[in-house]
């Protein structure tokens, strides 16, 4: 397999099971190796008190867009530490689109750069994210084979 079709066959393989991104309407639009978009509309049950998207929501779906870089090398890999820092507010039915990009990965560790941007391509929020490979891999699960899995979205 190619890294390109790696990525993809894993975040194939990690969608098929992300109940909580599918739960708050994201779509994975992008997968490559150390790089994945997602994107999301802000329903109304994600507006806070101020009438904006809820920070949680906005933190989730960088998450997720950290998630699916870190893990496009079939080693699994989980967050270690993540910052968020909010710059605009989003809003009620915009579509957000995360953008994650791969800064540096090496040993068990990796740094990853998360731009969440609103439809006219301002920034919402820059995430930080910092990844550790744990035991198993995304394709084979650990230490079994992986069910069916189907492309994402």
């Amino acid at each position: 397999m190619t890294p390109q079709e790696t990525a993809r066959a894993c975040a194939a393989a990690m969608w098929a099971e992300d109940r909580a991104s599918q739960g708050l309407g994201m779509r994975l639009d992008h997968a490559g190796p150390g790089e994945a978009v997602l994107s999301m509309r802000v329903r109304d049950d994600m507006v806070n008190g101020h009438g904006s998207c809820h920070g949680g929501f906005i933190f989730a779906l960088a998450d997720s867009a950290f998630a699916f870089a870190c893990n496009a090398y079939d080693q699994r890999a989980v967050a270690q530490h993540c910052a968020v820092t909010f710059l605009r507010p989003g809003k009620r039915g915009e579509v957000l689109t995360a953008r994650a990009v791969e800064r540096v990965r090496g040993g068990r560790s990796g740094l990853y750069d998360v731009t969440v941007t609103d439809p006219e391509g301002q920034v919402v929020a820059e995430f930080r994210g910092h990844s550790r490979t744990v035991p198993g891999t995304v394709l084979a699960g650990e230490g079994g084979s992986a069910p069916g899995r189907t492309e994402p979205a």
